[in-house]
């Protein structure tokens, strides 16, 4: 099963740029966008269908504010909007699931967070009632693939220069520390970082193109333990840009 994901700063500008002829010959099982910034009625046309796929989208109900969509081949049992925080935080990014019949794959916009307290505050509750969701379902017999534009990166060698980002929203010691709970403690995995160790492996250049500025890797596969040891490959995609965030496409040994 291969599942691509890719936060595409707009998903009228990455089609212009060519994201949906690209994706016609990857050959993904499932494919999730971040960030789409488009009203799901503004997306009738045919190219936001691609032929062989279903096509399901959760729009902000706001014009050009975040969104996300999944593509899948194969037609899921059910479909979960949102993840039901009881503090709605989670209504502040976006969140979309399909569930087959012993698999879950979602689509995951984070909120993001500057210097304002009252966004990091967003932000923290935001991950702090995800991990405790995430750490409630793996109880369940269920596997999980959570996909999608994070907003923050885990460990030095997934930004370019970490002694200068210790003050910067995305990498502040409490974020860092929040993955490392999820992939040491809960029991999650790094999906990418499963197959491909090395450093300067970024998926995400704030400054709009690849090589200026620096570098994050803010966008993840994270998968459920078992689902995470059938690993195959994992990739950043670099020939192509179709916004400030690169694919990432990770190959499991697995069938929906």
């Amino acid at each position: 099963m291969r599942v691509i994901s890719l936060s595409v700063d707009g998903i009228f500008q990455a089609a212009q740029r060519g994201l949906y002829e690209w994706l016609d010959n990857q050959d993904a099982d499932v494919i999730c966008l971040q960030d789409l910034r488009a009203l799901e009625y503004e997306l009738d046309d045919d190219i936001f269908h691609p032929e062989g796929y279903f096509a399901y989208f959760f729009d902000s109900g706001t014009p050009h504010y975040n969104g996300v969509a999944i593509y899948t081949r194969k037609q899921p049992k059910a479909l979960i909007f949102g993840l039901g925080f009881s503090s709605g935080v989670d209504m502040e990014g976006r969140y979309l699931q399909v569930d087959y019949e012993h698999m879950s794959i979602g689509s995951l916009l984070a909120p993001s967070a500057s210097s304002e307290l009252e966004s990091q505050e967003v932000k923290i509750n935001f991950f702090d009632d995800l991990q405790a969701h995430m750490d409630k379902i793996t109880r369940k017999r269920r596997e999980y693939i959570f996909c999608g534009n994070w907003q923050m990166a885990h460990t030095p060698r997934d930004v370019t220069d970490s002694d200068a980002l210790q003050t910067e929203s995305g990498f502040l010691p409490h974020e860092r520390q929040w993955l490392s709970q999820l992939f040491n403690q809960i029991g999650y995995v790094d999906a990418f970082r499963r197959a491909i160790r090395d450093p300067d492996e970024y998926s995400w250049w704030p400054e709009g193109n690849i090589g200026t500025g620096p570098g994050w890797r803010t966008d993840f596969q994270v998968a459920s333990n078992a689902i995470g040891q059938r690993v195959e490959h994992g990739a950043i995609y670099k020939n192509s840009q179709f916004s400030s965030h690169l694919p990432v496409i990770v190959d499991y040994d697995i069938e929906l």
